[in-house]
């Protein structure tokens, strides 16, 4: 099992963002596709079976230090979108986000929570593939106004309201944006596309295993420390408009095999 630290737990590299021309979506304000109420149910079933409390279980185990001996799965499904592709690419009519899971809270006896990913694997079928620590889906989706959905941004760990007209930050390791700022699609869109258009899978920069962002500073000189070590230094030293530091997820992540 991968485990990956549900807090932020370090940047990877530094970046200067530019904003790229983008020839905007048709209609920015396309809905997003919601999952039935028959696929909700299915997920937050498969959240309830015993391999998925076994990995709850685990990531208490691994997280929390703690052996409960009751776990209980809540009965409500979150759907989750992340960012679409289509969307930072800037084809007309693709909405902002794509349905990624449906997220079920899980509660120790012992008062702790974690949040187990139900992911679609085919028509109809859901599969327990993931949890983190916290409840942090459960949180936010409280926030949200009707007819507004929970959108993540992973690169830089950020979670938004999605209305039908744009975003709201909610929450970010990295934030972009002011948090309860409204920006309005064509502007997110704008912003996104800049972030991650020359990054997108198929991209020149992935086939060079890049990160995520494009690496944008100079090689150190020979100082005599190690390279990580220097490297952090050079993070840490860095600020102003458009820099982003990229950073692995905040949470400790457990995923089946």
């Amino acid at each position: 099992m991968n485990t990956i630290c549900r807090k932020f737990s370090g940047c990877l590299a530094v970046a200067i963002a530019t904003l790229l021309p983008a020839a905007l979506p048709a209609s920015a304000s396309e809905g997003v596709v919601p999952p039935s109420d028959g696929d909700l149910a299915a997920a937050v079933r498969v959240a309830g079976q015993p391999d998925a409390i076994g990995l709850a279980r685990s990531n208490f185990r691994q997280v929390d230090h703690i052996e409960p001996q009751r776990i209980t799965m809540g009965e409500k499904g979150i759907p989750v979108y992340t960012l679409n592709p289509d969307f930072v690419r800037g084809i007309a009519g693709a909405p902002a986000g794509v349905l990624r899971s449906v997220a079920v809270t899980a509660t120790a006896d012992s008062g702790q929570k974690a949040t187990l990913q139900a992911m679609p694997e085919g028509p109809g079928k859901w599969v327990a593939a993931s949890v983190f620590s916290g409840n942090d889906e459960e949180t936010l989706s409280g926030r949200l106004k009707p007819g507004s959905v929970l959108l993540n941004e992973p690169q830089i760990n950020g979670w938004y309201e999605l209305g039908p007209d744009g975003v709201v930050l909610l929450q970010a390791s990295l934030p972009q944006s002011p948090v309860g700022k409204f920006v309005p699609l064509s502007e997110y869109q704008r912003e996104v596309h800049g972030r991650y258009a020359d990054k997108l899978p198929g991209s020149d920069y992935q086939r060079d295993r890049g990160i995520g962002f494009t690496q944008a500073v100079p090689p150190p000189v020979d100082t005599g420390l190690p390279v990580a070590i220097v490297a952090g230094l050079i993070t840490a030293g860095v600020a102003g408009v458009g820099i982003v530091l990229v950073a692995v997820w905040r949470r400790r992540r457990l995923t089946p095999r």
